[in-house]
């Protein structure tokens, strides 16, 4: 880990040891230090590159939190050899018809999510050990001491000044620039989701989703009476901009959701130019865009990718965030930024549910203000980007042959394609008996695609718990029940 003498916040992206430990992952990835290779020591490279042993100490940690090496005891830094990867996943193909929406198995899945402690390869929830429950306790009693009144009072709609303006001073680093006036404080991203989709998609209208979407958002669609229309996506890259744009051109469409980085359930990750050709597009059939960022702090890579928000030059967009996936998700605390839609947004949260609770607003805020945040997200991401390298081997090693799979590059979740013979909801029901659980593929489409593809969680550290369930489930489909 980077010394406390040397975090590495994006403020510190100038400093020494920033510029070095950068310098050496450009050259990994040129080819320059191949994969397995040993680094030069640490005071070979204080002495090469003319900084201090402490500047250079620093550079291999901050490369170490970016999985860029690791560390063999008593040998020394190498450069980390990646695992083994599957084959890689086909662009999907819905057919692009809009349909009704029909969602069961969700509800159900996340019954089993308990209290967090138990891992689970279910419902895309991250272990309590990737919390950082020591600094929320300590800030929790600091808030609750301090600010009595705030925390058991009422609260504007839009949520709490010094929490919003927190916000808005890290949105420079998503690539847009609000003020705190602009952001909407929720409970949790899903109801920034649901209010954002309120505003913009009346009743009986239709929706341009991603194939496979996240089943959260086919869940708002059904609860408020949409239809939904699916486009192509790249395992890779995202939703498609040609078939949006094709569809966009078909039918009268009152939105567009996606989640733009790391998506759920394939892990892609839009570049981008594609986040501005989307932006585009959308202007010029002027649809609002509801984005969905849950993921965006944690990619396993610096820098953090940006939003499609940054694009955004008509306030089409309507950003969602939210605290859950990084600090906790017991916070239930997200936020939105609706652009030209605020009045709308504020009005629909004042109906649904007056203010979110003041206490983990002032806590999430203090977090974010005293650095501990991005302490927390080095050493988060690290872990989430162990997790997947395990997740993937152990699909690799325990199903049989021919299984594809998605490479996401920051999130929790893994996009497995079966042989084609392999019922998911079958498997589903079956292995659920056993305690076994993970998210089969038609939940994530409204019109029931998918039938041969699961996603499993690796929000958890892998453990022999966790290897004999996917030891299980590559039985069932080898035996191909």
């Amino acid at each position: 880990m980077v010394t406390e003498s040397s975090k590495a916040t994006p403020a510190d992206e100038g400093t020494l040891y920033y510029q070095l430990a950068d310098k050496l992952r450009r050259l990994v990835h040129s080819g320059a230090f191949e994969p397995g290779e040993k680094l030069p020591s640490i005071r070979r490279l204080s002495q090469e590159h003319r900084v201090s042993l402490n500047t250079a100490k620093s550079a291999l940690a901050l490369l170490e939190d970016w999985r860029v090496i690791e560390v063999r005891p008593q040998s020394g830094h190498y450069v980390r050899r990646p695992p083994e990867e599957l084959p890689k996943l086909s662009s999907t193909n819905p057919n692009g018809e809009a349909c009704v929406i029909q969602t069961n198995i969700p509800t159900r899945m996340n019954a089993a999510i308990g209290s967090g402690a138990q891992p689970t390869l279910g419902a895309a929830v991250q272990s309590t050990q990737l919390m950082p429950l020591q600094v929320l306790n300590r800030t929790y009693q600091k808030v609750m001491r301090e600010l009595p009144d705030a925390c058991f009072g009422y609260d504007g709609v839009p949520g709490h000044e010094t929490l919003r303006k927190t916000i808005a001073k890290r949105g420079t680093e998503n690539g847009y620039i609000v003020s705190p006036d602009e952001i909407v404080v929720t409970s949790g991203a899903k109801e920034a989701v649901y209010l954002s989709i309120k505003c913009v998609a009346p009743p009986g209208s239709i929706v341009a989703i991603e194939s496979p979407a996240y089943y959260a958002l086919l869940e708002v669609l059904q609860s408020l009476g949409l239809k939904a229309v699916e486009v192509a996506c790249d395992p890779e890259t995202g939703i498609q901009l040609d078939h949006l744009d094709h569809v966009l051109g078909k039918y009268d469409i009152a939105a567009c959701a996606i989640v733009s980085n790391f998506s759920n359930p394939t892990g892609s990750l839009m570049p981008e130019e594609n986040k501005k050709r989307l932006v585009e597009i959308l202007n010029r059939y002027q649809v609002p865009l509801v984005e969905d960022d849950v993921y965006g702090d944690l990619s396993f890579r610096a820098p953090r990718p940006r939003a499609v928000k940054a694009f955004d030059t008509e306030g089409r967009v309507l950003y969602c965030g939210s605290f859950s996936k990084t600090l906790s998700p017991g916070l239930r605390l997200g936020w939105a930024i609706p652009g030209r839609y605020i009045q709308q947004f504020q009005l629909m949260k004042l109906v649904v549910n007056q203010c979110t609770s003041v206490a983990p607003q002032l806590v999430a805020a203090e977090i974010l203000e005293t650095g501990a945040y991005d302490r927390h997200l080095r050493k988060v991401r690290a872990q989430f980007s162990e997790q997947m390298d395990d997740a993937i081997r152990a699909v690799r090693n325990c199903f049989p042959s021919g299984v594809r799979a998605s490479r996401p590059s920051g999130g929790h979740v893994l996009w497995i394609e079966m042989p084609r013979h392999i019922d998911a909801m079958k498997m589903y029901h079956t292995l659920s008996e056993e305690g076994i659980q993970f998210a089969p593929g038609p939940i994530f489409s409204p019109s029931g695609a998918f039938r041969n593809f699961i996603r499993i969680n690796t929000g958890f550290p892998w453990s022999p718990f966790l290897h004999r369930q996917v030891e299980r489930m590559g039985d069932y489909i080898r035996r191909g029940a």
